[in-house]
């Protein structure tokens, strides 16, 4: 999955080989919302969105990567069914259960209790992304990671979008969601610090209450770090985590983020790209399929 300033886009390699790309408009928060140019607000609404975009491609990538004839496709209350799943799972799993572990190891309310409680939650975040990582299909999942931001890489330093061009860089980027992630756990710390002495009861609803305000902090935290240079010290964690969550890609991997990279950019961004060299086939091929498809749905309208 890309996301461009005006669009996203997914692609996949359907079972007989052929790359199917998919793309949407989808303009800039800032661009639609008022609330998204507000600082702290806009954290939460991008990661909400972001979120929802996720959800959407990983089904879209499912159906197209293995759905069998006579399965059907997965329907939008199953969708938003899973992300409540999902989005309670998680509370409960990186935001309660550190906060009850350090009530039971220390004292509520103490420095140490603040200390256990983001140590335990830090912890628990990084396990829980290595435990998953020992999957194949994870794995898998992780070397498409690595192979959209070896992509991204090449495309902002103005390389062409070759495989062997492509290859050369590092399968991490500092933008990348990872660094986000991490980061809510360290912000939430430092937040959590502000609180000390309350009673336990309100030391657990601060951890579910505070979510928005911890997001919207680590999101502006991540954009001066990406900004600063003396900042960038932030993405370091993240960066670190993507050991885990990156992995070198193969070849045909790479064809696959290009191909999903040129569905998001705007016709005169895809020409830019051809512009400076070859572009791999596989990629270039999904790319005029898509424009077909376009036109297609053009003419029936």
């Amino acid at each position: 999955m890309m996301r461009a300033p005006a669009a996203w886009a997914v692609a996949v390699r359907r079972p007989d080989g052929v790359i199917e790309a998919k793309s949407h408009e989808l303009p800039r928060l800032a661009s639609r919302s008022r609330w998204a140019r507000i600082p702290f607000t806009r954290g939460v609404m991008v990661l909400v969105e972001s979120m929802s975009l996720g959800f959407r491609a990983l089904t879209w990538s499912a159906e197209k990567a293995g759905l069998e004839e006579g399965e059907e496709e997965i329907s939008r209350p199953q969708i938003i069914g899973t992300m409540i799943v999902a989005a309670i799972v998680a509370i409960g799993l990186f935001a309660l259960l550190p906060v009850f572990a350090a009530n039971w190891l220390t004292e509520d309310g103490s420095i140490a209790f603040v200390v256990l409680d983001g140590a335990i939650r830090i912890f628990l975040i990084v396990g829980y992304i290595w435990l998953i990582s020992r999957s194949k299909e994870i794995q898998r999942v992780f070397q498409y990671h690595g192979a959209e931001h070896k992509t991204i890489h090449a495309y902002e330093a103005g390389d062409p979008l070759t495989i062997e061009s492509i290859q050369r860089y590092s399968p991490r980027h500092p933008r990348c969601g990872t660094s986000f992630l991490i980061l809510v756990g360290i912000v939430a710390f430092f937040v959590f610090l502000t609180i000390t002495g309350l009673p336990f009861v309100w030391q657990v609803a601060s951890r579910v209450l505070l979510i928005p305000v911890i997001a919207g902090l680590s999101y502006e935290v991540l954009k001066v770090a990406d900004q600063v240079t003396w900042m960038s010290w932030a993405s370091r964690p993240g960066l670190w985590l993507q050991a885990i969550t990156t992995k070198e890609p193969e070849d045909p991997m790479v064809e696959v983020a290009i191909a999903s990279l040129l569905a998001a950019l705007t016709d005169e961004q895809a020409d830019e790209v051809r512009a400076r060299g070859p572009v791999a086939a596989g990629a270039l091929n999904a790319l005029v399929d898509l424009a077909e498809d376009g036109a297609g749905a053009a003419d029936d309208g």
